[in-house]
């Protein structure tokens, strides 16, 4: 019931809520993105965390990226070229209890095109960027990435996939892999 419930609210957030890159800042509160019924990312991931918290749930603020593009046939998620944001919620009636992801924004169950750089209470605890800046008021966080799956060679050198336009090879060392 609670994976299903969680779904439930994620589809009700997605729903109820449209994304806007200009409407929010990092320093809106949930209460207005709420009252505006617009946000973005990070503002859809902070209502849920709410939601969830509010009932005594474990939930967590995961930031990361998006597969900027899909494979065939799959639409492009809100969110790729850019970091994004979504929510882990701990289900203890999982064999075992684990964490199980969330992104309302899409309103889907992150797989591989998800990938999580960290996790915690909210932006704040995740912040790509944090320190000290001096001189005027006018400074501006802009975040653009370009993601791409890339396929490993027999000898061990990891290439841009055959679809890949653009994109720059890493070279792994040779040897065993852990």
């Amino acid at each position: 019931p609670l994976l299903e419930a969680v779904q439930a609210l994620m589809s009700c957030i997605y729903d109820e809520l449209e994304f806007d890159p200009e409407a929010t800042t990092v320093a809106t509160p949930v209460l207005q993105v709420l009252a505006d019924k617009r946000g973005v990312c990070q503002d859809f991931a902070h209502l849920m965390l709410s939601c969830l918290r509010s009932q005594g749930l474990a939930a967590r603020y995961v930031s990361g990226y998006l597969l900027t593009h899909p494979p065939a046939g799959q639409p492009r998620m809100v969110g790729a070229d850019a970091s994004h944001a979504w929510v882990s919620v701990y289900c203890p009636e999982l064999e075992g209890g684990r964490w199980v992801d969330f992104d309302p924004t899409n309103n889907l169950l992150p797989d591989a095109q998800h990938i999580t750089l960290a996790w915690g209470r909210d932006f704040a605890d995740v912040s790509p960027l944090r320190g000290v800046i001096l001189g005027g008021d006018a400074h501006e966080l802009d975040v653009a990435v370009t993601v791409t799956p890339l396929t490993e060679g027999g000898d061990g050198d990891v290439q841009p996939a055959a679809d890949s336009k653009g994109a720059s090879a890493v070279r792994t060392p040779s040897g065993p892999r852990s």
